[in-house]
């Protein structure tokens, strides 16, 4: 399994919200190449980079610092925030980074997204499927920085990319989402069931490196993992070697 240590940025600073809110904003670092740089001394494969900015506005805003953390990062740089077109897709590839995550387009632009992971590759573009529960037991797609849902079941989302289409998914429990719950193992044995085809992401509530082994044990194929980090309740090192 593949842990992708997190850094979120507002205004060029790493942060971390509570389940989405742009009002919950925890500030830990000034200088997001010093996080960067301990994720490169434990030689982190990944690193999942999200632009908030760019989620609340619907375009990338900070594609150029995040094009200077790919050019200095050892590991490979997954990120995302306000990805609407295929221009904002080609942007933020022409960066240096390895991966774009394309949230809210995915779950209201189906067709053209397709025509994304054909054109730039499917290995290229990870489809961010956030989640929120709802009081059937279900899950509803939430758009646009995690601020709204869509009506849009979670499943009925998946259906949109047939076995084939896409390789890897990040879902993300809001609910849980910087508050240190656990994951939701019932949500991941469920799309692991559904989409044993696709690479999955969790994220949302891992809080300690036993979360990580659990995950591992269920097949997910990753996980992202951040305020577990930041807080100094998971070892960067032994949770790195859970893969």
């Amino acid at each position: 399994m593949i842990l992708y240590p997190a850094i979120d940025l507002i205004n060029g600073e790493c942060v971390r919200l509570a389940q989405g809110r742009f009002d919950a904003v925890t500030k830990y670092d000034s200088d997001p190449f010093k996080r960067l740089n301990l994720f490169n001394e434990e030689f982190a494969q990944w690193v999942h980079i999200v632009d908030l900015d760019g989620a609340k506005a619907g375009s990338p805003q900070q594609h150029e610092l995040i094009g200077r953390l790919a050019r200095a990062s050892r590991a490979r740089i997954q990120t995302g925030g306000g990805v609407r077109s295929r221009e904002h897709v080609q942007t933020l590839l022409d960066t240096g980074v390895s991966a774009v995550v394309v949230g809210s387009a995915a779950v209201k632009n189906p067709e053209e997204v397709r025509g994304w992971l054909r054109d730039f590759g499917k290995d290229r573009i990870t489809l961010a499927l956030d989640v929120l529960p709802t009081a059937d037991g279900d899950f509803d797609a939430a758009l646009h920085g995690w601020v709204e849902g869509s009506g849009i079941s979670l499943w009925d989302v998946l259906d949109y990319y047939p076995f084939g289409v896409a390789q890897r998914i990040l879902v993300t429990d809001v609910s849980r989402d910087g508050m240190l719950m656990g994951p939701n193992m019932d949500l991941m044995k469920a799309l692991r069931k559904k989409r044993p085809d696709l690479e999955i992401q969790a994220s949302g509530g891992v809080k300690s490196v036993e979360d990580l082994y659990d995950l591992k044990a269920l097949g997910v194929h990753g996980a992202i993992v951040g305020k577990a980090i930041y807080e100094g309740l998971i070892d960067l090192k032994a949770a790195l070697n859970v893969g």
